[in-house]
Parts: structure tokens; C-alpha cells; sequence
């Protein structure tokens, strides 16, 4: 199961990097095109699937290495201890909405097997809602590894525990 999860780790960011610059890539040629007349029909629907693959597993990246946002002005100020718990709990408060967005993130996929985009005909909109189950998946597994982090570490490393290493 490692050697599986750190494939996936590998070809995560890549791919993410990958969506990232051809959506970028993507929505300067469509923009060029429609300022001289001949808009691209396709590139919204193929910036919409480029874009959601990028976030959520952008995000996933994101957590692993510890540079989600956070405002610590007041946790910072708090004992290790509880910044320790409070850090745990967040964790268990991020699993179980993960929890949530795979499950209604299945239902929505099936509910749009049928939904084609108009600009590319015979191409499912599955393959945009798929992303957000699958990538709360990814996410999901990094967070219980962030918690197990957490708890080896103790209350007396709250800061250090985590600090953007990779999770293995």
C-alpha cells in the first residue's frame, strides 16, 4: 500500500502542474482567438474540467506539505497542548466534511453520466464531477496520515509535526 500511495503522490503533482498550465495555456489561446473573431466553442467545457482536476488535487498537495491557509493568531497564542488537540480536532472536522463530499461527490457523478458538454459532444461531465470524490479521497488519506503525524508527534512538537515534510 506505501509503494502505492507514493506513486500516486508522484504522478499527483504532475498532474496537477499539468492542468495548471494547459488551462492557463487554454484560456489565453481562447481569449486570443474570440478578440480576433473565432472563438474556440470548446475551450470553456475543457477549462472546466482542466480547473477542477487542478483544485482538487492542487489541494491535496496542499495539505500534504502543510500550505493549506490558516490564521494562527489566536491558536498561536494558546499552550502546545491545546494547540496539539485543537490541531486534531480541525483534522477530524476536515475528514468528516471529506467523508461528505465523497459520498454526495459519488451520487453527483452518477446523477451526471448523462450530461454531455455542449462544446464537446460525447464527453460525459462525469469526468469534472469525478474529481471531487476522488480528489477528497486523496485528501482524506492525507489527513488520517496528518492525525497519526500528530499523535506520534505529541503535544510538545505541535509545530513541528507535519512542517511540510512528505507523508510516508
Amino acid at each position: 500500500m506505501k509503494k502505492f500511495y507514493e506513486y500516486v503522490i508522484k504522478y499527483e503533482v504532475r498532474a496537477a502542474m499539468t492542468c495548471l498550465a494547459v488551462l492557463s495555456a487554454l484560456v489565453l489561446y481562447s481569449a486570443v482567438t474570440r478578440s480576433i473573431g473565432h472563438p474556440v466553442k470548446w475551450a470553456v467545457d475543457a477549462a472546466t474540467f482542466l480547473f477542477a482536476w487542478c483544485v482538487f488535487l492542487g489541494s491535496d498537495v496542499a495539505m500534504r506539505h502543510d500550505k493549506l491557509f490558516a490564521i494562527e493568531v489566536i491558536t498561536g497564542r494558546l499552550p502546545k497542548k491545546v494547540q496539539h488537540r485543537l490541531k486534531i480536532v480541525n483534522y477530524l472536522i476536515i475528514i468528516a466534511f471529506l467523508a461528505f463530499l465523497i459520498v454526495y461527490g459519488v451520487i453527483l457523478s452518477y446523477d451526471t453520466r448523462l450530461r454531455t458538454f455542449q462544446g464537446i459532444p460525447g464527453f460525459s461531465y462525469t469526468w469534472v464531477t469525478i474529481s471531487v470524490p476522488l480528489g477528497s479521497l486523496l485528501m482524506l488519506t492525507t489527513a488520517v496520515l496528518k492525525i497519526r503525524q500528530w499523535l506520534k508527534a505529541g503535544p510538545e512538537n505541535t509545530r513541528s509535526a507535519g512542517g511540510g515534510k512528505e507523508l510516508l
